[in-house]
């Protein structure tokens, strides 16, 4: 668990830092949901254990495309 966890702060570092350096990518666009969803998964893995913290991230993440309308959601 603790390597996921460490993954997804990596993951989370490294958008900023695109978002400051204003990289144009679309890979770090505003999230529709609040907490955004690396946050999500990081509250739902600690909340829930990996196994269904990650089921809960994946839905989360299928949730995110432009039909749906946001949010907060919280794990």
């Amino acid at each position: 668990m603790n390597t996921t966890l460490f993954l997804i702060r990596i993951y989370q570092k490294f958008s900023n830092w695109l978002r400051q350096a204003q990289v144009p990518v679309a890979a770090y666009s505003t999230c529709k949901f609040y907490p955004p969803c690396s946050e999500y998964a990081e509250l739902a893995i600690k909340r829930h254990g990996l196994a269904k913290g990650m089921r809960k991230s994946i839905v989360r993440v299928w949730r995110c495309n432009p039909l749906s309308s946001g949010g907060v959601d919280y794990p």
